[in-house]
């Protein structure tokens, strides 16, 4: 029986990471595909659109679900839905102004933003510690990373937010979306055996639309003919491109992705997720570089390398760090004679 179990969980171990690793690759094609999207409609009516179409599917799988919802799960699922609704604002608002691989891995630091919070008393997950010297390193250096991927050549580096006009606002709005990712990743680790999966996935994004809906009516007030600009003839909704771009995002990289990673980081640690997600930005930037024919010059190159450093060293390295004392603490309580753990 102990064997049974130990299979099937190291096989539901193994569906997660692989489930992941194909959402990432979507998220990380993304970014093209919202670029060349908002070509064509605004950036907050985009983000709305699409959550109003994931908010549906979801809605329509997780039906059953409606007489059964806790107070457990309204509250982690408003916490989450309003920490994503703040990463996709400052996200696809700085995605007009900056390149598809500037966005990408700067949205990556949340891997390194997310440790640093939870340094706040009020933040912190359950069990989670507070970074040690590892993390800070790896901040750093993924930060030395976008200020070489993001500068235009020949700037000096103060110019990081400031030089090459429009893209460096786009590159500050990353930032902040980057920080609203992160207050998501902890939202999901406090939820974390204490919400219903199906319910916060329902309830975070049904919270999501309506604050991105808000966000869109305040930030891109429309005209007395309310949300028939979107479809009247010539609109962005009468575009096929745009109409495509918001299926895949609302079904795809919305409601199935967001899906998987709730139940994923229900399996797994968040720091093996957070590993996987580093991945992004590469795919973002080979999906760039095929499409848009994107490419980077040797310092936005070094850059891009420093900040996939850095977001590894900060999470492998306290890990490491963690099962070395662990396994030292375990030899120590042997008694003499007995081989350790391995």
């Amino acid at each position: 029986m102990t064997t049974g179990a130990g299979s099937r969980n190291a096989s539901r171990n193994a569906v997660a990471h692989l489930l992941m690793l194909a959402v990432v690759m979507l998220w990380g094609a993304m970014f093209v595909l919202i670029k060349v999207a908002l070509a064509e409609i605004s950036p907050q009516w985009f983000n709305a659109t699409r959550m109003m179409i994931a908010f549906a599917c979801l809605a329509l799988v997780y039906r059953r679900q409606w007489r059964q919802l806790t107070r457990e799960a309204w509250l982690f699922g408003a916490a989450a839905g309003g920490s994503l609704a703040i990463g996709y604002v400052f996200q696809t608002q700085g995605l007009v102004y900056t390149t598809p691989t500037n966005s990408a891995f700067i949205t990556a630091l949340v891997v390194v933003i997310v440790p640093i919070l939870a340094t706040v008393p009020g933040l912190r997950p359950p069990g989670a510690g507070t970074p040690e010297w590892p993390t800070w390193t790896g901040a750093l250096v993924a930060l030395l990373g976008v200020a070489l991927l993001t500068m235009p050549t020949h700037a000096h580096w103060t110019s990081l937010f400031q030089a090459g006009g429009q893209e460096g606002v786009g590159n500050l709005l990353t930032l902040f979306c980057a920080v609203g990712f992160s207050l998501y990743v902890i939202a999901l680790a406090h939820a974390s055996g204490r919400a219903n999966f199906e319910q916060l996935i329902l309830l975070q994004i049904g919270f999501a639309m309506v604050f991105l809906t808000v966000g869109a009516l305040i930030m891109e007030p429309l005209k007395a003919n309310a949300l028939s600009h979107l479809v009247m003839p010539g609109g962005p909704l009468r575009q096929p491109f745009v109409l495509v771009a918001l299926l895949i995002t609302g079904v795809l990289s919305t409601a199935v992705a967001f899906g998987v990673q709730t139940w994923a980081q229900q399996v797994i640690p968040a720091a093996n997720i957070a590993v996987i997600l580093t991945l992004e930005p590469v795919f973002a930037w080979l999906t760039a570089f095929v499409v848009l024919r994107e490419k980077l010059e040797l310092r936005r190159g070094l850059g891009a390398i420093l900040v996939l450093c850095g977001i590894l060293a900060a999470e492998i390295l306290p890990r490491w760090r963690q099962r070395k004392r662990q396994t030292r603490t375990v030899s120590a309580t042997l008694p003499a004679g007995q081989p350790g753990v391995e």
